[in-house]
């Protein structure tokens, strides 16, 4: 890809790192806009969109691969306090169409702990508009996001991938109706934070007739709505230690860079408890109760990683989904692989023909005085047939860049640029109007098989 670059993610989730390490690279929305800043301020890099969620943490850039990827880790690695050697270990770096396969995947549910839940469509869609507002977005990544949530609307609405509104959220409610009794509405429950999750963790425990505590400060109006909503309280954090006192039951899920709930806070707590058990469900990354409560006398303490067993039990209701999922999402791919294939194609080809022309108009201009004594009519077939050896000249080479194979396409692209002496600049402004004025608008390719 000229101009632009080509397209790199870079990215760590639950099927690659312990949530110890993802935690690490765990951005809230300033955060991650920070870094795509900072990102494209460099000379590697041209667009970045950031997605940080409990799961994962993936960068969408665009630009030189080799400098970029290099670039890119070795500002994760600083971020998160370790080197890139070291990092690089637990993260992937898919290229171009592998690159946006993997966000489909990613919005379409397909990558998540529970494959179909629904929050990361939005999340992602957040994350987008994060980077519009930062000015880090371009031509490439403005279509891949778009192009990605469209194929997450299209696997939710042609499949039963997302059936059962399964989440993290009620696989939560469901451990804690497994570990404390069917009867959660006879427990206090105390959900910790405001956000999408404790909204959804709030409406399961509704469905199970359990009136909730909310635990805020940051977003004490929203949790004042949410507690409206599904017939609970609010508190602050400074009463946070009474409440626990209090509770059978702890969700956490906020977006603190440091845990609320400590080993020895908690110890005093639990003197406070008379041996009274205490569920802990911490959902966040970072995480929002330091691990070493579990060593405590009494105390039942899940982090997002400890819910993977209790997913793997409802894994086999959404595998036959699967495959027609995956089969949208490689429908979509073969659009966007023919979308990227024109970035360069036409372009060069574009390129090629003004050069043709240009030989042709300095030839004519070179010879003009040695026939001075032909007619206008002559001189008009003259140029007539240069033009037509011209055109016929470049007809197979126009035919051969336009295969539909990438590898083979970007290849061949090289090289006719390179034979023809053809300059990146003009390839690049072309390439810039064909994003922005949607001359890449492509129908899909064959299908190819689901992974």
């Amino acid at each position: 890809m000229s101009r632009g670059g080509e397209l790199l993610c870079l990215g760590i989730s639950h099927k690659t790192a312990p949530v110890a390490v993802r935690e690490r690279l765990a951005f809230t929305t300033p955060r991650a806009q920070e870094l795509c800043r900072e990102l494209v301020s460099g000379d590697a890099i041209r667009e970045a969109v950031a997605i940080s969620t409990c799961n994962r943490t993936e960068i969408y850039v665009v630009g030189d691969p080799v400098a970029a990827e290099s670039e890119l880790l070795t500002a994760l690695a600083r971020r998160a306090g370790t080197r890139a050697t070291e990092l690089a270990e637990a993260m992937y770096a898919p290229r171009n169409c592998d690159a946006a396969r993997q966000l489909y995947r990613v919005v379409s549910g397909l990558e998540s702990m529970i494959v179909g839940e629904a929050e990361i469509q939005g999340q992602t869609k957040r994350a987008y508009e994060a980077a519009l507002e930062a000015g880090t977005t371009g031509p490439m990544t403005n279509r891949l996001f778009t192009a990605a949530l469209q194929t997450g609307k299209r696997v939710r609405s042609e499949t039963a991938l997302g059936d059962g509104r399964a989440s993290v959220s009620g696989i939560a409610v469901g451990l804690a109706r497994d570990l404390m009794g069917p009867d959660l509405e006879k427990r206090d429950v105390v959900i910790i934070g405001a956000g999408e999750t404790s909204e959804l963790t709030a409406q399961a425990l509704a469905e199970q007739g359990v009136r909730t505590i909310f635990v805020a400060n940051r977003h004490a109006d929203r949790a004042r709505s949410i507690a409206d909503r599904f017939g609970g309280s609010v508190s602050s954090l400074h009463d946070l230690p009474e409440r626990l006192a209090e509770a059978d039951i702890v969700v956490s899920s906020t977006s603190s860079p440091h845990p609320l709930i400590g080993v020895d806070e908690l110890a005093l707590v639990m003197r406070e408890r008379n041996g009274a058990p205490l569920l802990l469900i911490d959902l966040a990354v970072p995480r929002d109760i330091e691990p070493a409560c579990s060593e405590l006398d009494g105390v039942a303490l899940y982090d997002i990683d400890d819910l993977q067993s209790v997913v793997a039990r409802n894994r086999q209701v959404r595998e036959a989904e699967r495959v027609h999922a995956e089969e949208v999402v490689e429908d979509e791919i073969q659009r966007f692989a023919r979308w990227m294939g024109q970035l360069d194609v036409m372009p060069t080809i574009s390129a090629l023909r003004e050069h043709g022309e240009s030989i042709v108009e300095q030839v004519l201009a070179e010879n003009a005085g040695r026939w001075e004594s032909a007619s206008p009519r002559d001189r008009a077939r003259i140029d007539a047939l240069a033009r037509s050896i011209m055109q016929r000249l470049l007809h197979e080479p126009t035919i051969r860049l336009k295969t539909n194979d990438r590898e083979i396409s970007h290849g061949r692209l090289e090289m006719a640029r390179e034979l023809f002496g053809l300059l990146d600049e003009g390839a690049d402004e072309a390439a810039d109007a064909a994003v922005e004025g949607g001359e890449a608008e492509v129908r899909p390719l064959r299908r190819r098989d689901a992974r």
